[in-house]
């Protein structure tokens, strides 16, 4: 089980005038990763307050992935990057790249959202969109590859020593370490990695 955080940065939802769309498509959402929802806040968009609160759950080990929703575009009070980026020990770039590329699929409007994804301690940090159907475009995107980078995050992934190319084994339902799936399996995981190379 993966033990999920949802933040909506909204001051309206933060006082009760506006219904928590995204938070509620993320609960549904994360269920098709094994995810249970443990924490669960709908803050205003203060810096302070969304980094307080990011920094307190991972810091305490109480969440694996915390996902944050609203807050990414240019209005100035979208603070949520900046709060996210403010928590962080390491970015994970790739994520938000994905999700942007996905956005840019249905809208040129998808470049101008401004999320990240970043870690601390053995939490994953992702900042999702606004918009329920945008939070479920985004999610089929990056969905596939989190289980295995929390696994890693957490270190619990077994290594592939035996495979150069290979960082690690599926982290599904293959686990007969059969050469014929880990080389299948290992170019689902590592092909991003040798794209960028060139």
């Amino acid at each position: 089980m993966i033990k999920v955080g949802i933040i909506t940065a909204s001051d309206k939802g933060s006082q009760g005038e506006r219904e928590d769309r995204s938070g509620e498509a993320l609960k549904e959402l994360v269920k098709g990763i094994n995810g249970e929802v443990v924490k669960y806040a709908i803050l205003p968009d203060d810096l302070k307050v969304l980094a307080d609160t990011m920094s307190q759950w991972a810091d305490e080990g109480e969440v694996d992935l915390l996902l944050t929703t609203g807050g990414t575009g240019f209005s100035p009070r979208d603070v949520t990057p900046e709060a996210t980026i403010a928590v962080a020990e390491r970015m994970a770039p790739g994520i938000a790249e994905v999700m942007r590329y996905e956005s840019l699929k249905v809208t040129p409007m998808g470049m101008l959202s401004r999320a990240v994804a970043a870690l601390r301690k053995k939490t994953l940090i992702i900042n999702m969109p606004g918009s329920p159907k945008a939070v479920k475009e985004c999610w089929n995107a990056i969905a596939p590859a989190l289980p295995h980078g929390i696994e890693i995050l957490k270190g619990e992934a077994s290594e592939c020593a035996s495979n150069k190319h290979l960082h690690h084994h599926h982290h599904d339902h293959h686990h007969d370490h059969h050469h014929g799936h880990e080389d299948h399996q290992g170019h689902h995981h590592c092909h991003n990695h040798d794209h960028h190379k060139s």
